[in-house]
């Protein structure tokens, strides 16, 4: 197998699953800053131009949530649960991360991060004060389901918790307004003792986007 990554939020949550698997998968670096997402090499397997994207065989993987449920349920690990009641709650928080928390705190991410990196301008304080308003209300849902619980399905770790958690590494430089949520700050310390969350790179002196 073979996963095209950058050093980017979604691009961590399936590097992070993949060494938290040991899975055999050869990394290659897609450097965004150098337009290398646009060559037409890359555009032939993913043509969107985003990352991560996965080639395993013939089959051909985008979206950081489908790669890690992949790569779990090819390891035959719990990650990925087998109850098909669990396997449901993995599908709403994977979708309710995509249409509303990740949206909205990727939203801050790009005016407070991409912009500087790719010479995009100055923030737009109207998109940084929707974002904020939106982030505030979903991190709360997000706070009150984990107050009784140590990841989102329970007591067991899975995908939907590298998924959801894929802006917060980049929380202070993105200014995502998330201090003062005790049960979320909790579950996310959970997660940066885990080794693959902390370094999900190949290349332990690659930067990281979110030093």
């Amino acid at each position: 197998m073979k996963l095209y990554y950058y050093e980017s939020p979604n691009a961590r949550t399936a590097c992070a699953v993949a060494r938290h698997l040991d899975a055999p998968v050869e990394f290659e670096r897609i450097d965004l800053t150098a337009g290398e997402h646009r060559r037409p090499d890359y555009l032939a397997l993913n043509p969107n131009g985003k990352v991560p994207t996965l080639v395993d065989g013939d089959r051909v993987l985008w979206e950081s949530p489908a790669i890690a449920c992949h790569l779990a349920l090819k390891a035959g690990s719990p990650l990925w649960p087998s109850a098909p009641e669990q396997q449901i709650e993995v599908l709403r928080w994977n979708h309710w991360n995509a249409a509303h928390f990740n949206r909205h705190a990727g939203a801050l991410f790009f005016e407070h991060i991409a912009k500087p990196i790719f010479g995009l301008g100055a923030p737009d304080p109207t998109v940084v004060e929707e974002a904020n308003k939106h982030l505030r209300h979903f991190a709360k849902v997000l706070d009150a389901h984990l107050q009784s619980r140590r990841y989102l399905l329970g007591d067991s770790l899975s995908v939907a918790d590298f998924s959801v958690a894929a802006m917060l590494p980049w929380q202070r430089a993105a200014r995502l307004p998330l201090d003062g949520y005790a049960g979320l700050g909790e579950w996310y310390a959970r997660l940066e003792a885990l080794p693959a969350w902390r370094q999900p790179y190949p290349d332990a002196g690659a930067v990281d986007m979110a030093a």
